[in-house]
C-alpha cells in the first residue's frame, strides 16, 4: 500500500476476512433468535381443584427457559360449548389473570406433602368463582394459557374441565388424625378416672387456690352467722360461663346446706333464676336437708345493668354477707360490685372468662378463677369421673401442644440452618391448611 492505493491481493484478503466475520455474526444472531423463540406453555394440566367446596379449577404447567420479567402469562376462561380445543385462536372468553412468568409457583402454596401432585417448580394458578369469571359448578369450561413477550404470543387451550365440590378435604387429614388421637386420650382418661374411683383413689388435678378457698369462705360465714352472696353473671343460660356458674352454685349450695348457712342468689335473668332454683333445691336434697331449702333464696331483681348493680350493692351494705361469689360473665358492673363487697370485709371469690374484667377481679377479690379455671371448677369440686377424666385429657392435650410448639420451632430453625427439607415433612403433620 502506497499513497492511499490498495493492491489487488490486499483488497481480496480484506474482503475475504470481512465476509467471514459477517457469516459468524449472522450465525450467532440466528442461533440466539432460535434459542429465544417463544413457545406455548408445556405440560399444561387443567383439572378440578381438589379438596375444596367447589367453585374453582386449577391450571398447572411446566416452567420454561424464557421465564423472566420480560415475559408474562395470561390465563383465559371460556365456556367449553363455544370452544374448539384444537384451535388456540381467541374467542368469546374472559381474561382471569395476567402475571410475570417468574411468579405463581406450586411451592408458594405450602401444601402438605401428602397432597402434592406435581413438581414444586411448576406454575400454578387457581381460577375461582367470582363476578368476573362467572365460574359455575357442574358447567364445562376451557382454559387457555398464553405466553406473551411484546408483540409475540404463544398459546395453548385445554378442556373441557368442570368444577364441583369434593367430599373430603385431604389437606386437613392431619387434623382428623389429631382429633382421633385426642378422642382416644379422652376416653382413656375417663376410664382411668372411673377405675381410680372404684379403687378409692383420686386422679391428680392441678391445684386451684380459688376453689380451695370455697370451704374457708363458707366456714367463715357459718361462724359469723352471716349469709353467703352468690352471683351468676350478666348473660343468659346460652353462655358457657353462666352454665359453669350454675354448676358451681350446685356444689356451693350442697355445702351451704350441710352448714345450714343462709344463701342469697339475686338474678337479672328469669330463665337463669328458674334453672338455679332447681339446682339449689337438688343440692339441698342431696345433702339430706330438704327442709332447710328456701324458695326465695333465688330471686329476680331486674335485667337492667346498673339497676341490678345498685340493688346488689344495697344487699351487701344492709346484710353484710361474709362471703361473696362472682361467677360468670360481667361487664362494667364488676368493679362496682367488688369494691362494695370489699368495703364490707367479705371474702370474695371471682371467676370469669371476660378478659377485660379480670384486672378488676384480681385487684379487688381474694381469689380469682381465670378463664378456663371457671370451667374446671365443677370437676375440681365434684370429682365426678367423666368431668375429672375430661379435665385430665385437656391438660395432657395442652402439654402436647406446648411440646409441639417447642420442638417445631427447633425443627424449623434447623431446617433453615441446614437447608434441609425433612423438618418440613414433620411440621406438615401439625400445620392447619385451609
Amino acid at each position: 500500500m502506497s499513497g492511499g492505493i490498495v493492491s489487488v491481493g490486499a483488497a481480496r484478503a480484506l474482503i475475504s476476512k470481512f465476509s467471514g466475520t459477517l457469516c459468524v455474526v449472522a450465525l450467532a444472531i440466528g442461533s440466539t433468535t432460535q434459542a429465544e423463540t417463544l413457545l406455548p406453555p408445556q405440560d399444561v394440566q387443567v383439572y378440578d381443584t381438589p379438596s375444596d367446596g367447589g367453585g374453582s379449577v386449577t391450571v398447572r404447567w411446566a416452567p420454561a427457559e424464557y421465564d423472566g420479567p420480560e415475559v408474562h402469562y395470561e390465563v383465559w376462561l371460556e365456556d367449553a360449548a363455544q370452544t374448539d380445543t384444537t384451535d388456540a385462536g381467541p374467542g368469546d372468553r374472559t381474561l382471569v389473570a395476567t402475571f410475570p412468568s417468574d411468579t405463581h409457583y406450586a411451592r408458594d402454596l405450602h401444601l402438605p406433602w401428602w397432597t402434592r401432585s406435581s413438581s414444586p417448580g411448576d406454575h400454578h394458578y387457581e381460577i375461582k368463582a367470582s363476578a368476573e369469571t362467572a365460574l359455575v359448578d357442574g358447567r364445562f369450561y376451557a382454559v387457555a394459557v398464553a405466553a406473551v413477550r411484546g408483540s409475540e404470543r404463544a398459546e395453548i387451550t385445554l378442556g373441557p374441565v368442570v368444577s364441583q365440590p369434593n367430599w373430603i378435604n385431604w389437606k386437613q387429614l392431619n387434623n382428623f388424625a389429631l382429633m382421633v388421637l385426642f378422642a382416644l386420650g379422652l376416653f382413656g382418661c375417663i376410664n382411668a378416672a372411673r377405675r381410680a374411683q372404684g379403687q378409692n383413689r383420686e386422679i391428680f388435678l392441678r391445684r386451684i387456690p380459688g376453689l380451695d378457698a370455697v370451704d374457708e369462705a363458707i366456714g367463715r360465714a357459718t361462724e359469723l352467722g352471716k349469709p353467703i352472696l352468690y352471683l351468676t353473671g350478666a348473660q343468659d343460660m346460652g353462655a358457657p360461663s353462666t352454665l359453669a356458674a350454675a354448676v358451681i352454685l350446685g356444689r356451693v349450695s350442697k355445702r351451704v346446706a350441710l352448714y345450714e348457712t343462709e344463701l342469697i342468689v339475686p338474678h337479672r335473668n328469669p330463665i337463669v333464676m328458674a334453672v338455679c332454683q332447681e339446682i339449689t333445691k337438688q343440692a339441698y336434697l342431696e345433702a339430706g336437708k330438704p327442709d332447710a331449702y328456701k324458695e326465695d333464696s333465688n330471686f329476680f331483681i331486674t335485667d337492667d345493668q346498673f339497676s341490678y348493680t345498685a340493688a346488689v350493692d344495697g344487699i351487701m351494705l344492709r346484710q353484710k354477707p361474709a362471703a361473696n361469689f362472682f361467677m360468670g360473665y360481667y361487664y362494667a358492673e364488676s368493679l362496682l360490685l367488688t369494691e362494695t363487697g370489699a368495703s364490707t370485709g367479705a371474702i370474695q371469690i371471682a371467676g370469669t372468662d371476660a378478659d377485660h374484667q379480670l384486672p378488676f377481679f384480681v385487684t379487688t377479690c381474694d381469689y380469682t378463677l381465670i378463664g378456663e379455671e371457671l370451667y374446671a371448677a365443677s370437676a375440681y369440686l365434684s370429682r365426678e369421673p367423666v368431668q375429672v377424666g375430661t379435665l385430665r385429657a385437656q391438660d395432657l392435650g395442652k402439654a402436647v401442644i406446648l411440646a409441639v410448639l417447642v420442638v417445631g420451632a427447633g425443627l424449623a430453625t434447623m431446617g433453615l440452618w441446614l437447608d434441609a427439607q425433612w423438618p418440613a415433612y414433620l411440621l406438615d403433620l401439625f400445620r392447619d391448611v385451609k
